[in-house]
């Protein structure tokens, strides 16, 4: 079963649904109809159970294995060194390694295998992050991470007619997108905003696309450095990398982000184009 192919009233109610939250309960399965994860698995049934069969390559299970403590080591998932949530992480990182060898391991799948997994067993959550890297976010844990150079210039593009004076502060201070968007997006801000507000923006992220992920980071953007009251506090390249990296919790509070993203879409909707064609969403 997949919701692609249905009619445009439904894609609105689909889209508006996902805005307001999917409810948790519905959220593993909504999610892998949205990426058309299931679809996938269903016509690669056993690819995974091969997949892991394999040996795989020790240079990339080495840098795998260090990584697995790393990956939101509170939650009670992942807190156990070997415990059940390690090793499915491990499982699911490898597979992929063995799925996409050109492409190897790249430690801001991680994360985003993570929170998966906090969502659905192993196989669904592989087939979730296989769409994830090759259909939402394409080249972006390849080696080089030419495309999230690519997005970095259309980002901060964006960012000039969005926001001009948080543009013109970091043009002024030479701090290249790479420097403070990388995390962000590669990571889907899994390792940036509070949880509740992480799940409300990987729903709309699964609707709608990695043009989502472009109105979250203009909006934490505008909300940071947008004025002159907000820019006293970071008068060089050191304050205002600080800054980034420590967000004030207000300005990612739940429902007012998910206010802003929507608010965003709508009111520059006519600078999404790019972004739109670079990945197909469900609309």
């Amino acid at each position: 079963m997949s919701y692609k192919g249905t009619n445009k009233f439904v894609h609105i109610r689909f889209l508006l649904r996902c805005r307001k939250g999917i409810p948790s309960s519905l959220r593993s399965l909504a999610w892998q109809l949205l990426s058309n994860s299931k679809d996938l698995m269903d016509q690669n049934r056993g690819k995974f159970e091969e997949l892991e069969r394999q040996p795989g390559d020790p240079k990339w299970l080495d840098i795998i294995e260090k990584d697995l403590h790393r990956q939101f080591p509170f939650h009670e998932m992942f807190s156990a060194r070997g415990g059940h949530g390690q090793q499915d992480l491990y499982r699911i990182l490898k597979a992929y390694t063995i799925y996409r060898p050109d492409e190897g391991y790249c430690q801001a799948q991680a994360p985003v295998a993570a929170v998966l997994l906090m969502h659905m067993p192993a196989e669904q959550a592989f087939w979730c992050l296989v769409q994830i890297c090759e259909k939402y976010l394409p080249g972006y844990y390849s080696a080089g991470l030419e495309a999230i150079q690519l997005d970095g210039e259309i980002f901060f593009s964006l960012l000039r007619k969005v926001s001009p004076m948080a543009y013109r502060h970091l043009k002024k201070h030479k701090i290249d997108p790479i420097l403070y968007m990388t995390e962000w997006f590669m990571c889907v801000f899994s390792r940036t905003l509070p949880w509740a507000s992480v799940l409300r923006i990987w729903d709309m992220f699964f609707c709608e696309g990695v043009k989502i992920i472009f109105r979250v980071g203009l909006v934490l953007l505008r909300q940071v450095l947008g004025s002159v009251d907000k820019l006293r506090d970071c008068q060089g390249m050191y304050e205002t990398m600080e800054k980034l990296r420590n967000i004030p919790p207000e300005y990612m509070r739940e429902e007012l982000l998910v206010h802003e993203v929507s608010l965003e879409g709508a009111t520059h909707t006519s600078l999404y184009p790019v972004v739109h064609c670079r990945q197909g969403s469900g609309f």
